[in-house]
């Protein structure tokens, strides 16, 4: 970030209860600089406050390294509609032991993503071009995960039909969420069983001086996602799970 070193950063990071290697901070601010620069061309962030990113893109992406049990060594994770690179590129950045796969429908982000792949020289992460809904349908990628993720995509229950078709029973969804998951947490309950999951208690994610309701939700799989599941491209959000959709 423009105003900000890496021994400040660093102790962002410390101060939300994140671990991290030394060398995060500067591959943070590297991957920073790249989206900044792309972001003058094409639309990648709308965020433009520099401390306000800090947060909401890196630190809000690292959150679950809090929690040892959300992303076990060596894990293979998935982030389906990964946009800039969030969640997927910083907990890359920040685990090395992660397997990361970062899916996204518009090719364009995806060479953003190989440009700072490239310049960061990130050997842990494999691009994806594909809509949720059909990437989940390659056998390549169906329940091959032991994390599927997403941040700020869509309402838990269309969520749910998003990332559980790409989890192995046995691994989780883990669903970045703000102030409606209240409203949304029945709904989303419901479509999870059908999926072949179980949503489990949301996880507090405090950020000191801030007064953002972010939680992380996680799904445990439970069983196999019936093969009908996604439905077609455009249908988990026409007609979410839950509510009459199936």
């Amino acid at each position: 970030m423009k105003g900000m070193t890496q021994e400040q950063l660093a102790a962002r990071l410390n101060a939300c209860g994140i671990p991290f290697r030394p060398e995060l901070p500067g591959l943070l601010l590297r991957y920073h600089a790249l989206l900044m620069d792309w972001n003058t061309r094409m639309d990648l962030t709308a965020v433009t406050d520099e401390d306000e990113m800090v947060d909401r893109h890196y630190v809000d992406s690292l959150m679950p390294l809090r929690d040892a049990l959300l992303l076990p060594v060596g894990a293979r994770l998935i982030d389906v509609g990964t946009g800039a690179g969030f969640p997927g590129m910083p907990l890359a950045l920040a685990r090395p032991d992660l397997r990361v796969t970062l899916l996204d429908a518009q090719q364009k982000r995806l060479n953003f993503l190989q440009a700072v792949m490239d310049e960061l020289h990130v050997e842990n992460v494999t691009l994806r071009h594909a809509r949720a809904e059909d990437g989940a349908k390659d056998p390549a990628l169906r329940e091959q995960f032991d994390v599927a993720a997403a941040r700020a995509v869509a309402p838990l229950a269309v969520l749910a039909e998003y990332l559980l078709p790409y989890v192995r029973v046995g691994g989780c969804a883990l669903c970045w969420k703000g102030p409606a998951l209240e409203e949304e947490l029945e709904q989303g309950r419901r479509a999870a069983h059908l999926l072949g999951g179980r949503a489990e208690e949301a996880i507090p994610c405090g950020f000191p001086g801030r007064t953002w309701e972010h939680r992380l939700l996680p799904i445990r799989k439970t069983e196999k996602t019936a093969r009908q599941y996604p439905r077609k491209a455009g249908m988990p959000s026409k007609a979410p799970l839950g509510t009459g959709g199936k």
